[in-house]
């Protein structure tokens, strides 16, 4: 399928130290997850392994790539261009490193602010990212449990937890963040 161990070393390369190691973590939780689950543990350790392939470029940059990939479908993506990293991401972890699975670049698009569609694979790199070892904030520990026992619960917890953390911040809150942390609720009625 890919040589994933090629693609870590293009990885490695691109990203910092830190954000590297924390890549790493995030693939090992996510193959993780995937074990307990049934999935494709490849996948999802992969999946993990690029999540934050655009992680490392600057905002103005990150711009001029959504423009390029017509991703720019929303004015806060000006105000926060970070934003933009899962998105963009996810079309040079394509073009660059020809990776042409939709579930993984899916999951890599969807890391940060959620899908009202997210597969289980989505959810489960959403998450590995937030409760990888090297994660430590107000309620992680909750968020391991849940995680643990229900990956939506988890979902909801954990964009509450986001939503929370912006307006503790005073940071601007992307709409789809809140839009899907409300068909997580309902769905959970």
């Amino acid at each position: 399928m890919y040589d994933i161990d090629k693609i870590t070393e293009i990885v490695a390369l691109r990203l910092s130290p830190g954000r590297f190691k924390h890549s790493l973590e995030v693939a090992r939780e996510a193959r993780r997850l995937a074990e307990k689950l049934g999935l494709d543990e490849e996948k999802a350790y992969l999946a993990g392994i690029v999540h934050d392939y655009a992680k490392g470029i600057a905002g103005d940059k990150l711009i001029l790539l959504a423009e390029e990939f017509a991703l720019l479908d929303d004015p806060i993506y000006r105000e926060v261009p970070d934003l933009l990293h899962a998105p963009v991401g996810a079309f040079l972890v394509q073009k660059e490193l020809k990776i042409e699975d939709p579930e993984i670049l899916n999951a890599v698009a969807r890391h940060t602010l959620g899908d009202i569609k997210m597969s289980t694979l989505d959810k489960v790199i959403f998450l590995a990212d937030m409760i990888e070892p090297g994660r430590d904030f107000p309620g992680i520990e909750r968020l391991r449990c849940l995680t643990e026992r229900n990956l939506d619960q988890a979902m909801l917890y954990a964009l509450e937890s986001t939503i929370c953390y912006c307006m503790e911040k005073g940071r601007i809150i992307h709409p789809r963040t809140v839009i899907v942390r409300n068909i997580f609720l309902q769905k959970l009625k």
